[in-house]
């Protein structure tokens, strides 16, 4: 579909709406030789997807795939455990985070293995030629015994069999503060510290200068969507032989996935899985990709489809207007910080409980750092009181920040531990 054409799909009554997405739902199981997922958040584009197909397609038996990150709102949570299991009983599945193989250090605890291997002239054990670190694990492993047992003493140490949870990836990567195309590195923070720092192949781009520098101040990361998200639910795809998934995707929700959607469509192959038969592609459908937010709700009033309570919660401003919950996802994420009636700012007001956890967490603290980093040296409030002091100021100084403008090509010169495939867009 071309760019321009995009508004008269988008213009056209829902009816044909329908009729289109299931029209490529019914492609989209005639391309399966295998079985079928829906990606299912909880939230209402999903579930407007799911319903499509259970009406449309009631001899098909799709799986459910639930992605269960564990920071969910506790509503979107009961919803979807509750449609799920009403509306497909074995078939639905909660997809978690895997759990660590092995004890690992904390982010504090790595910086002090780091900083005793600096004293004793010892880095070249852990660093590659370049300045970069060899693993984290070759880190972790260089701590004697006796650091072990005094930072296990402290707390300082992940154990082995605990989840990969979202508190483990915001202390070992950093937290979702500002979009994906903020994040470009995606390495365990103390690799990161690490290229900073020791690296002899870092550019002298003024570009790249000033992302670094960003770096060096605020501890930021978008590595918690792909670890809680999408290798969980791309494990029980393998598991249970899936080789289309369905997905609630709309090209008006944000520009990557309206330049997704116009130069791939509704059904797509994407990047082939190990799991299948290498002559065998894995497909993904995006059936909703023409549809917006208004036509979504249209659907949900119009079939009197049941939704997560979370969309009903609201806060109301001085001058009186109403502020609609308007996104599903995780309540830790703080992607959208730069802009009014963001996530956070949200659930400031709405569940104050989980964002003072998340705030506690440290994501005060590096929305500090992004504040006094964008102040450029002018004095404020955010130098003489610490995060901890500001979390319970009024009006509160985290609901937002001045946006960070980076180009969306940005190229970095660090390489990951391994190279990783990205994968096809979530």
């Amino acid at each position: 579909m071309k760019f321009t054409e995009l508004p008269a799909y988008q213009a056209l009554p829902l009816e044909e709406k329908i009729s289109r997405a299931v029209e490529w739902i019914g492609k989209a199981f005639d391309v399966s030789k295998y079985r079928q997922a829906i990606a299912f958040s909880g939230g209402k584009d999903s579930t407007v997807l799911a319903h499509l197909i259970l009406t449309y397609f009631p001899e098909r038996k799709p799986l459910c795939i639930f992605g269960n990150t564990g920071v969910e709102y506790p509503e979107s949570l009961k919803f979807a455990r509750e449609f799920g299991k009403k509306y497909f009983g074995e078939r639905f599945i909660e997809a978690r985070p895997a759990k660590l193989e092995r004890d690992g250090l904390k982010y504090r605890a790595q910086r002090e293995t780091l900083e005793w291997l600096e004293r004793e002239g010892r880095l070249s054990e852990v660093l590659q030629e370049d300045g970069k670190l060899k693993t984290t694990e070759t880190l972790e492993d260089k701590a004697t015994p006796e650091m072990w047992e005094d930072f296990r003493g402290r707390n300082l140490v992940w154990r082995a069999g605990s989840p990969m949870s979202y508190w483990w990836c915001i202390d070992q990567f950093g937290f979702p503060i500002l979009g994906k195309s903020k994040c470009k590195l995606d390495a365990h923070r103390i690799n990161i510290d690490c290229f900073l720092k020791y690296s002899k192949s870092m550019s002298e781009s003024e570009e790249l200068m000033s992302y670094y520098e960003l770096l060096r101040q605020v501890k930021i990361s978008q590595h918690c969507c792909k670890l809680l998200k999408k290798e969980p639910s791309e494990r029980e795809q393998a598991r249970n032989q899936v080789d289309v998934v369905f997905k609630g995707l709309m090209a008006d929700e944000s520009r990557s996935r309206m330049m997704s959607f116009c130069t791939r469509g509704e059904l797509f192959e994407g990047r082939h899985r190990d799991h299948l038969p290498e002559s065998d592609p894995f497909w993904h459908c995006n059936p909703l990709g023409i549809w917006t937010d208004d036509d979504i709700w249209e659907y949900i009033r119009k079939f009197d489809v049941p939704y997560s309570p979370l969309y009903d919660m609201f806060w109301t401003d001085r001058e009186g207007n109403r502020h609609n919950i308007k996104r599903n996802g995780c309540f830790g994420c703080a992607t959208g910080i730069a802009f009014a009636d963001n996530q956070m700012m949200m659930l400031r007001r709405t569940h104050p409980l989980l964002w003072e956890k998340v705030m506690r967490s440290g994501m005060a603290e590096q929305l500090k750092n992004l504040r006094i980093a964008r102040a450029r040296g002018q004095i404020s409030v955010m130098d003489v009181m610490t995060a901890e002091e500001l979390i319970d100021e009024r009006p509160c100084i985290f609901d937002s920040v001045d946006e960070l403008i980076l180009t969306d090509g940005l190229q970095t010169e660090y390489d990951a531990e391994t190279e990783e495939e990205r994968g096809d867009e979530d």
